[in-house]
């Protein structure tokens, strides 16, 4: 079988930021990384969980909403990806900036019961905020 894109990343030279991992059929791929690959340090699930839901929810709510196609959790736990019907990098680096800086700004959890989430129990909104914090520090 053919190897994947994201698994042709040197993760040993890649670390924290912003990085637009490939284009195909005008969507572009990127990839947020909030730890350093290999690093030893990781996302803590529960918080992941919720900077997913808060991301997710400010994200769809924005300008460019009829442009994302899907945000979620890389399974290394590293980071997520987003990807985005013809954003090119630049405005999606703002759009990023932007969501999360709404994201610090709430105090609830979008989707956070049992009807809305596969596994509401599972979420730390502290954990997310100093995470997403710390990201922001990295990308501006």
């Amino acid at each position: 079988m053919e190897k994947i894109k994201s698994f042709m990343i040197d993760h040993d030279v890649h670390s924290k930021g912003l990085y637009l991992g490939g284009v195909s059929n005008n969507i572009f791929t990127y990839d947020l990384r909030f730890t350093t690959p290999n690093g030893g340090v990781y996302m803590d699930c529960a918080a992941m969980h919720t900077i997913e839901h808060l991301f997710a929810t400010v994200v769809r709510n924005s300008d460019l909403r009829d442009k994302v196609v899907y945000f979620g959790p890389m399974g290394c736990r590293t980071g997520f990806y987003l990807l985005m019907m013809g954003v090119e990098k630049e405005a999606t680096a703002q759009l990023v900036v932007d969501c999360f800086k709404k994201c610090l700004q709430l105090t609830e959890i979008p989707g956070n019961s049992r009807k809305e989430c596969g596994n509401y129990l599972e979420h730390d909104l502290c954990g997310a905020v100093k995470l997403i914090s710390e990201y922001l520090d990295i990308i501006g």
